[in-house]
């Protein structure tokens, strides 16, 4: 069985956008074994993660990892704004 998800974020900035799609970019190389496929797009100020996964546990172990990233990052990014 195969599991999909797509995930359409908005950042407050374009640049907010291209930093996470260029932070994220090396984690959707492939992997040796790999459970799951992501593909990363940016438009303006959104991103959308399309995530393909042999099944719904791989999937939401995906999910759940680039989701959090984009997170550290976007976090990352507004400390270091407000310095």
């Amino acid at each position: 069985m195969k599991a999909h998800a797509i995930v359409c974020l908005s950042f407050p900035s374009e640049k907010r956008s291209k930093i996470v799609i260029q932070a994220l970019k090396p984690e959707t190389k492939a992997i040796p074994i790999q459970r799951s496929k992501v593909i990363i797009e940016g438009k303006g100020r959104s991103l959308t993660l399309k995530l393909e996964a042999k099944d719904t546990t791989a999937l939401r172990a995906s999910v759940n990892s680039y989701l959090r990233w984009i997170l550290l990052v976007n976090d990352t990014c507004s400390v270091l704004e407000s310095l």
